[in-house]
């Protein structure tokens, strides 16, 4: 998948995995009372976070990698009727393997 959003810095842009929807107990959970997911995939990479000499630092992550991110990081940027988050990478918390 590929969008249009080049991130800068540090940033990330990643789409959420939506959870399969369980019922337990006949109780239905409506969408607005349920809890983002914290696992996503990460979309495009920015363009690096700077060091002391003013050298890039490359990225712990790449496109296509499923991360766990923070549960209120990143900002929600919505394009071509998809939701993104837009995320630092301090605020990916690990990497699927």
């Amino acid at each position: 998948m590929s969008t249009n959003i080049q991130p800068l810095g540090d940033r990330l842009l990643v789409k959420q995995i939506e959870e399969k929807e369980q019922v337990k107990g006949g109780i239905i959970i409506p969408d607005a009372a349920k809890e983002k997911s914290q696992e996503a995939t990460v979309i495009a990479l920015g363009t690096g976070k700077r060091d002391d000499d003013g050298k890039r630092m490359a990225f712990d992550v790449a496109v296509g990698d499923k991360v766990l991110i923070s549960k209120y990081g990143g900002t929600e940027v919505k394009y071509d009727d998809q939701t993104f988050l837009l995320v630092r990478q301090d605020d990916l918390l690990a990497v699927f393997k």
